[in-house]
């Protein structure tokens, strides 16, 4: 049987803006209060959909979520009819408004972590939903990514859907954005690496000291477990809170791996030699570990232009390419290694640049847009067909974002009651095109 890894890319919602909600994400805040284009921002995460489902790639799309969340405004004491909800909470509490408006489920990197059936003792396909207790704007999200995926996913022969960890600080935990997958072929049972930034039990334990460390070993822990993972099928590494401390909220900010490949900065994770050894203990392959060297590409550079939030994929011809934002072509340093990645004996044969900076602005890169699942043919005939990227997909989702999007958007403009309608109204008929069924009612 054929397997693959397929993108679940997130569409980018109707309300999106720039807040500057994400501490630790330097591009989030310093970009805070610039006027957003929502309508550019779904268009440009749409054009990098297609182009990897004309590459030959298995291409999905994941909902946004609700926005204003009306629901959790209620849930705080805010009262009323919709439109007094969201007037009484510009007045009183702006930052929480702010919150219950964000877009920030575009980035699906964040949504779950998935193990695919080769991994899991039951053979079948986990997901369990983030719950991103870090960041309150976020930690809203779990419920409703849980109710997306379940309805993208439906089929209980080949899924098996966890709820969210408990929402504790014991248990942040960030999904996919801090874990990655080696194997040979994907449809080979392989090792999952899952990155931490703190072992929160531990209080003497090395974490950073300015900014948050989002995800727990706790959690990461727990997901392995609820996926039914052998110790053979995992590797815990600790991300290195040095370079958290400098705007590395995430593990895909700073490393990203693909079958037989590791692409990493050389101040990744800690202990790094000795983890390296036990993925080659574990996993009995050439591999190809890719150390960026500091003197070639310092953390900043690699934060401002995203390099390891790219997306390494295997094209249907064997080879490997990286999806990457314009902005590494812009910094010289990266562009630099990029050409010279090119010249070394890797898997890694071509770059291609795409135009995110709707994402990237806030702090989001390629591979912050999309949700990665290695499946079989029969697991992707069970996908509800109606969220995989084709011409008819892209035609009509397109031709929905231009009907239902403004193409600018201000922090102020998120109290606009007319905001609830255009939002609400776009998601009614986007649950038609998909066939979602009710996934958002909770929130009515």
């Amino acid at each position: 049987m054929k397997h693959f890894e397929a993108n679940f890319d997130g569409l980018v919602g109707p309300t999106h803006n720039y807040a500057g909600l994400s501490f630790g994400n330097v591009a989030s805040l310093n970009n805070a209060a610039l006027e957003s284009n929502p309508r550019a921002a779904a268009k440009q995460g749409l054009q990098k959909a297609k182009a990897l489902a004309d590459m030959g790639m298995v291409q999905g799309m994941l909902a946004p979520q609700e926005r204003p969340d009306l629901y959790t405004l209620r849930r705080i004491g805010f009262s009323g009819t919709d439109a007094e909800v969201l007037q009484k909470a510009a007045k009183e509490a702006p930052a929480l408004l702010n919150a219950c408006c964000s877009a920030s489920s575009m980035w699906t990197a964040n949504a779950a972590t998935v193990s695919p059936s080769a991994d899991s003792r039951d053979g079948k396909l986990h997901f369990t939903p983030a719950n991103l207790v870090d960041k309150l704007h976020r930690s809203i999200e779990p419920i409703t990514t849980g109710n997306i995926l379940q309805a993208t996913f439906s089929d209980s022969r080949f899924f098996s859907h966890h709820s969210h960890l408990p929402e504790h600080a014991s248990f942040g935990d960030e999904g996919a954005a801090n874990h990655t997958r080696m194997c040979t072929e994907y449809g080979h049972a392989g090792v999952e690496l899952f990155v931490y930034g703190q072992v929160a039990t531990d209080p003497s334990a090395p974490k950073p000291t300015k900014y948050p460390a989002r995800q727990t070993l706790e959690a990461s822990q727990a997901v392995a477990r609820l996926h039914q993972l052998d110790d053979e099928s995992t590797v815990f590494i600790q991300q290195n809170p040095g370079v958290i401390d400098q705007g590395v909220f995430h593990n895909d900010v700073i490393a990203v791996g693909n079958q037989n490949v590791l692409f990493y900065h050389e101040q990744a994770f800690l202990d790094t030699q000795a983890k390296l050894d036990e993925i080659r203990s574990k996993l009995n392959t050439e591999l190809h570990f890719i150390e960026v060297p500091t003197n070639k590409v310092g953390i900043q550079d690699a934060v401002k232009s995203y390099l390891f939030n790219t997306q390494i994929i295997t094209l249907p011809n064997g080879e490997m390419a990286i999806i990457a934002p314009t902005d590494c072509q812009e910094n010289p340093a990266v562009f630099a290694y990029l050409n010279e990645l090119l010249t070394l004996n890797t898997p890694i044969k071509q770059v291609l640049y795409f135009d995110v900076k709707q994402s990237m602005q806030n702090g989001g890169g390629p591979a912050c847009l999309r949700l990665r699942i290695a499946m079989n043919q029969a697991e992707l005939a069970a996908v509800n067909q109606h969220t995989l990227m084709n011409d008819a997909l892209f035609g009509r989702l397109n031709a929905w974002v231009d009907k239902h999007y403004r193409d600018r958007l201000s922090v102020k403009d998120l109290a606009d009651p007319q905001l609830i309608i255009e939002s609400r109204t776009a998601l009614d008929e986007l649950t038609q095109i998909m066939k979602l069924g009710s996934v958002y009612q909770f929130q009515r």
